[in-house]
């Protein structure tokens, strides 16, 4: 035998060995965990599931969704959270007075912008520490694989249709997150009273199917823009928005005033969109993050003109708490912060039906979707632990309020530990141990950059634009208010202004039905009035005629 082949199947020999060990001491782990109340509890053998295999599934889950506590906390950190005019930094001139503008919290000013990246901070905590609660109370209580997180969507519709980009809105952030708490206990009222698929089927499906793609391309426009995004799309004084991506700014209107399509940080994002892209297509776990993390990455070396981390006092204050890597942060600004002192106002009831809306046709949604694809659902489309599915969603999303995070949601991410194997709540409680860990390492979550963060949330609007196939588009009824629906989000910068457009276009065309309907009623009637009315009259002479004999 030549040395060549000895050594060639030495090491086949090797690696047999390993493999079948591993595998031996695997096999030996699932069984004894099987075995114990744990195993019996989440019903590891009925399910034909081990413990290796749920902790797999819990892995490719988490690197799916893990991009959510970074995306979360900048899309609501957009709205300013607690922070106020006071903590502006006055002008040199008004040290003084110690007096700053109205308007500074929409301009670059440090000392607003030191209070935002405080409330970034909080963030990022409060995301990890619901998504925690969520996901474990969903594992323990109802045993499904399936993992919890601040729904988007939601947090888009608060931070910039609500509160506003930096506060510019007519609802602050404290009465903000007493909607969610209020809409967070409504929900929970109607999965106690098993009242939610009665009240998803009161809107009309061609609207709730088109709900969906509309706050998709309404997250996309958002990933697009300049502050929260990659930059590629900015304002424009004639056709309001236009193509930008440019390396000079009018500081006021962030309209562009020079370098057009030149802005390095825009193609870093794209190179970052792509990257995702490529993943997704290939079915790569984690693809998301890997677009996020390449981009995210390269943002983190100084002195370039990508760098998160420029050359200013700002710059080099976040870049000195981003060397610190792990720390543990208490949320302060955000804990608590609930206020219903603007209970009296309009909008906050609109705001307050569009969340409980979204809210039921989402989890309703997304709920079904998974149990599908899990294998859970019986002939009739029901699973185990449903109803205890809603409770948590809806009780988790009351904590993540008094945190200061928008509404708790199953995450469609799910879908990715399912494939794995997952089949038990075992899936969903490691994946809440996950984000638990990622609360120590808040200055790195904390320095992502908004070009990482864009692209993201492009892919997730084009993902949530695969429901528009089932909607009837032949049928004018269906398809006209299903479109306003989708045209309104985005264009009018309003979730609630679509879903109030689209309903409304629907009872509209929804009258000439019930117009002809009650027209024909009346028709009917008219002729039975006639009918009865002539065979009185023929009674009424029979009887004169006997009268005469």
């Amino acid at each position: 035998m030549k040395a060549g082949e000895f050594c060639s199947r030495f090491r086949t020999d090797i690696s047999d060995k390993l493999r079948t060990s591993s595998e031996n001491m695997e096999k030996s782990l699932n069984d004894s965990i099987s075995g114990t109340k744990i195993g019996k509890y989440f019903k590891l053998q009925a399910r034909k599931t081990s413990f290796t295999t749920e902790l797999r599934a819990a892995t490719a889950t988490f690197l799916t969704m893990v991009y959510i506590i970074t995306v979360n906390a900048t899309i609501l950190s957009d709205s300013g959270g607690t922070c106020t005019v006071s903590d502006c930094t006055p002008p040199p001139s008004n040290h003084t007075t110690a007096v700053a503008p109205p308007d500074c919290m929409l301009k670059p000013n440090i000392g607003y912008d030191q209070c935002v990246s405080k409330i970034k901070k909080d963030l990022i905590v409060a995301t990890s520490l619901s998504s925690m609660i969520g996901s474990i109370a969903m594992g323990a209580f109802a045993n499904l694989p399936l993992a919890l997180a601040p729904g988007m969507g939601p947090n888009a519709y608060l931070a910039y249709n609500l509160v506003g980009f930096h506060g510019s809105g007519s609802i602050s952030y404290q009465t903000a997150m007493a909607i969610v708490l209020v809409e967070s206990s409504v929900f929970l009222a109607i999965a106690v009273f098993g009242l939610r698929a009665r009240l998803s089927r009161f809107i009309p499906r061609s609207v709730r199917l088109a709900s969906a793609a509309g706050i998709g391309l309404f997250i996309a426009f958002v990933g697009l823009q300049g502050n929260q995004g990659v930059g590629l799309i900015g304002p424009d004084p004639d056709t309001l928005v236009t193509l930008a991506a440019c390396t000079r700014k009018n500081a006021i209107t962030g309209a562009c005033i020079g370098g057009n399509m030149q802005s390095p940080t825009f193609w870093l994002g794209l190179v970052g969109f792509l990257i995702t892209c490529y993943g997704l297509m290939k079915d790569i776990k984690g693809s998301m993050i890997m677009g996020i993390l390449s981009v995210t990455l390269i943002s983190w070396i100084r002195h370039t003109s990508v760098s998160i981390f420029p050359d200013t006092p700002l710059g080099d204050t976040r870049y000195q708490y981003f060397k610190k890597i792990v720390e543990f942060h208490k949320i302060e600004s955000t804990l608590g912060a609930i206020s219903f002192t603007s209970f009296n106002q309009s909008e906050v009831w609109v705001a307050l039906f569009t969340l409980l809306y979204v809210d039921i046709l989402a989890t309703t949604g997304t709920l079904y979707t998974m149990a599908e694809l899990g294998g859970f659902t019986d002939e009739k489309g029901r699973f185990q632990g449903e109803y205890i599915s809603y409770m948590v969603d809806a009780g988790s999303s009351i904590v993540g309020s008094t945190m200061g995070v928008t509404p708790i949601a199953t995450f469609i991410e799910s879908s990715a530990g399912i494939r794995e194997g997952g089949r038990t709540g075992l899936t969903a409680i490691i994946v809440g141990f996950y984000f638990l860990l990622s609360i120590f390492f808040i200055p790195l979550f904390s320095s992502v950059p908004p070009w990482a963060i864009g692209p993201s949330l492009v892919i997730v609007g084009a993902m949530m634009m695969k429901v528009i196939k089932d909607i009837d588009w032949n049928n004018i009824k269906e398809g006209v208010p299903a479109f306003v629906t989708i045209l309104l989000m985005p264009l009018t910068y309003s979730i609630s202004n679509g879903i109030i457009g689209g309903i409304g276009m629907y009872i509209a065309l929804s009258l000439f039905d019930y117009g002809v309907g009650l027209f024909n009623w009346l028709i009917k009637m008219k002729k039975m009035v006639l009918k009865d009315q002539n065979q009185v009259s023929a009674i009424v002479a029979a009887d004169r005629m006997v009268e005469v004999l």
